[in-house]
């Protein structure tokens, strides 16, 4: 047989155990292109840019004289 509690822990031992698993706050960071909030060590999501780099590239408009001929 496999060895059993003997007593029941209180709310508190449990709560006591379980005080360092809660989540941290991310700390988030500006884009130093474009100023927007960011996730460390991640592409930017509004203008693509890592570390200096471009990553995503952006839709370029379209002009008109393009689409005529």
């Amino acid at each position: 047989m496999t060895a059993l509690p003997k007593k029941k822990h209180t709310r508190a031992r449990r709560g006591n155990k379980r005080s360092h698993k809660g989540l941290s706050k991310i700390n988030g960071y500006l884009c130093p292109e474009c100023n927007e909030p960011r996730l460390p060590h991640s592409i930017c999501s509004n203008c693509g840019e890592y570390r200096g780099r471009r990553y995503q590239s952006t839709p370029e408009p379209v002009s008109e004289e393009a689409t005529q001929t």
